[in-house]
């Protein structure tokens, strides 16, 4: 596909299909309010509604649940005291009497209590709250001269709700699912904003495309720890493409399921050139599904602020000791003064070392005067890597986004991460009725 950039123009801000449904259930609750000859309260009907469209359909459902239990709870509490105003309250005061309506408001107050035991004995904490609000709405609000009828159609109006909120929100428009295509993304200045958070937009209607079937991964300079720390709220299916290609690793199982090394051989031969130029390396190594990353004593503030910011995670294991012997790497990496590392960068490049493996010079952006030195297997290239995947899926097509010109199907601008979600589901569910095979 030939690469294409968003033309920049103002937009009025997104309504979303959530705001939309939204809307519509309100007005059901209005139409079904009609045809039941105006009977009962259509505010909770709405309110209920509301509560019911969710992100996703199965949480709509447990919210319906959550909203019918507390409802029932409340309604069964609020008809006691109901009928307790009516029907033995006048026996002991006056209707009138302060008396009465102190107790009133005491009773009131005071059956809060077994409502939340209620719900917490019916392991149903999350529905303490509306069984209060049914509670109180009816007991504070009643104004019909038959209780039973009030009750019923509180609860009636309530149902109401969560049956039209539960069903407007299972509703979708009739779509074709492409499932013959591998979208691949970038990660940073693509999927991520500049605060490394995926917009909500992008997180919701991407998961629910990934639990439709959408064949969706990543494909990032990070490891693949830094990744599960950046998209835990992404329900990937896929294996990722970390390390610039060095691995195709399995987030799920947590396993690598592909990977290009550099032999010890090689790894000890560059090393000697890292201490000639006094450049402190960290190996990273692949053992046992686990990423151990050797190194030695830390020398500069760059190295050290990354190892204290990184070391504690669950997903890295740092060891101060020298590479175990016929280790492979997957890669190496240093950070320091940005004229070390463009002298030995320039060593390996006379030496023809940047023709036999990938090597990466760049600044470092978190640290001014700090540059990084990355060497990887040849081989360890992102186009690899989706290639594999693609074969392995059965795929026609792969379709990329990305942030540098020219590399990618899509090109994303930073400040608009949301796109990548948008394009995507443009191609994966364009609207149409799927046809049977």
């Amino acid at each position: 596909m030939n690469a294409q950039t968003p033309k920049r123009t103002y937009r009025f801000p997104h309504v979303g299909m959530r705001i939309a449904k939204s809307c519509i259930a309100v007005l059901l609750c209005y139409m079904v309010y009609l045809l039941r000859n105006r009977r009962g309260i259509v505010f909770y009907s709405q309110i209920a509604v509301l509560w019911c469209i969710q992100p996703y359909v199965d949480t709509s459902l447990k919210k319906g649940l959550q909203r019918a239990i507390g409802t029932l709870i409340g309604a069964f509490f609020g008809l006691a005291i109901v009928l307790f105003n009516y029907y033995a309250l006048p026996l002991l005061f006056s209707p009138d009497a302060l008396a009465a309506e102190l107790l009133n408001y005491l009773l009131i107050s005071l059956t809060i209590i077994p409502i939340i035991k209620t719900t917490l004995l019916l392991h149903q904490k999350d529905a303490s709250y509306f069984s209060c609000v049914v509670f109180l709405s009816i007991v504070v609000n009643h104004i019909d001269k038959h209780p039973l009828l009030f009750v019923w159609n509180r609860i009636c109006d309530t149902m109401i709700g969560i049956f039209i909120g539960i069903l407007v929100n299972s509703f979708h428009l009739p779509h074709k699912k492409r499932c013959d295509l591998l979208f691949v993304s970038g990660l940073d200045d693509t999927l991520l904003t500049a605060q490394k958070k995926m917009p909500s937009y992008s997180k919701i209607e991407l998961n629910q495309m990934l639990e439709d079937g959408l064949h969706f991964t990543i494909s990032t300079i990070h490891t693949p720890a830094a990744l599960i720390a950046l998209t835990q709220e992404i329900q990937l299916r896929l294996p990722v493409i970390a390390m610039d290609g060095a691995v195709l690793y399995d987030i799920r199982e947590k396993k690598y399921l592909r990977s290009y090394v550099i032999s010890y051989t090689k790894v000890n031969e560059l090393l000697k050139y890292f201490r000639y130029f006094d450049v402190h390396c960290f190996v990273n190594v692949i053992t046992e599904d686990l990423l151990v990353t050797y190194h030695q004593e830390l020398h500069n503030a760059a190295e050290k602020a990354i190892y204290n910011r990184l070391h504690s995670s669950p997903y890295r294991n740092y060891l101060r000791a020298p590479l175990p012997e016929g280790s492979n790497c997957i890669y190496l990496m240093a950070i320091e003064r940005t004229e070390q590392i463009q002298a030995l960068y320039e060593k390996l490049e006379e030496t023809g070392y940047t023709e036999q493996l990938k090597i990466l010079c760049y600044p470092s952006p978190d640290h001014p005067g700090f540059s990084y030195l990355k060497i990887y297997n040849k081989n360890a290239e992102k186009e690899n890597m989706i290639k594999y995947l693609q074969a392995t899926l059965q795929c026609t097509q792969t379709v990329t986004f990305g942030s540098v010109p020219g590399k990618y199907d899509y090109i994303i601008p930073a400040d608009r991460p949301d796109q990548v979600v948008r394009y995507i589901k443009k191609l994966f569910m364009p609207l149409g009725i799927e046809r049977g095979k």
